[in-house]
């Protein structure tokens, strides 16, 4: 799995960082086939990856008929299931339905088989404010924005955004941070550069013209720190980002369990900051 993406080029903190695509960039695929990779998680971790609430079915079924569409061929779901799994299984991405009711938007179906740190029963019902209360200052900094970005969606446009962070797995499947974070003291510095990965998502945002709801897209990429060392710029620009972090999005996605790890990596990639200290 190669890393397609590289935001932290592009932000050390936390920001909507929302961008237009051409509808035909709107899946990027990548994987020859998803539901090999999907279908025994599915099975084994039912709460995990999937959850539906009631009423959410029409808009599941024009969910699944856009990802038709756009793979350019036949998807059905079979009779009782639900759609939203059905169209899951064909794409990388984990597909997450969210519907406006009750004068706020709603997720209400959601198929999640790369989560970082959450499950699908954790989440699913909640709002936009739910959803995103673990993120320290995001209700005063950035949720009246996210709701008249989700208000003012039109059908037709795709919005992109990227995040990224530090992870000692190789996982696309991590539902929970403990049991990965517990093994962080196993890691000698020389290891730091294969243990360690960039984790990079890839979400994207688009509306259902039907049923008005909006499908909220999630594709995970992962590679080994050490693949920063065949690229000095990229390098460079992970180093700068990983020291110019801001205290909040440090904080919250836990750099601090890292750092030393981390410095270990770049003095021995021979980063100039972090050998020279200036």
């Amino acid at each position: 799995m190669t890393l397609r993406h590289a935001p932290w080029r592009e932000h050390a903190d936390f920001t909507i960082g929302l961008r237009q695509i051409p509808v035909a960039a709107w899946l990027e695929g990548g994987e020859d086939d998803p539901a090999a990779r999907k279908d025994p998680l599915i099975a084994a971790h039912p709460d995990v990856t999937w959850g539906e609430l009631d009423g959410s079915r029409e808009a599941q079924a024009e969910a699944l008929a856009l990802v038709a569409e756009a793979l350019g061929r036949p998807v059905v779901a079979p009779q009782g299931r639900p759609p939203l799994l059905a169209a899951a299984r064909q794409v990388s991405d984990d597909l997450c339905l969210m519907q406006r009711g009750d004068g706020d938007w709603r997720l209400t179906a959601l198929c999640l088989c790369a989560p970082t740190f959450f499950t699908a029963g954790a989440v699913l019902g909640r709002t936009l404010d739910e959803l995103h209360g673990p993120v320290d200052g995001f209700a005063e900094r950035f949720l009246a924005r996210v709701r008249r970005v989700f208000d003012g969606l039109r059908p037709g446009l795709v919005l992109e955004r990227r995040n990224w962070t530090v992870v000692n797995s190789a996982e696309p499947f991590t539902p929970q941070s403990t049991p990965i974070r517990a093994r962080i003291g196993e890691i000698t510095p020389d290891q730091a550069g294969e243990a360690l990965h960039l984790r990079v998502e890839r979400q994207t945002l688009r509306r259902l013209p039907q049923t008005g709801a909006a499908l909220f897209t999630i594709r995970v990429w992962l590679q080994p720190l050490a693949s920063l060392a065949q690229d000095r710029a990229q390098l460079n620009a992970f180093a700068q980002a990983w020291r110019n972090a801001s205290p909040r999005f440090r904080a919250y996605k836990r750099f601090d369990l890292y750092d030393e790890l981390v410095a270990g990596f770049l003095r021995a990639a021979g980063e100039s900051y972090s050998v020279n200290g200036a």
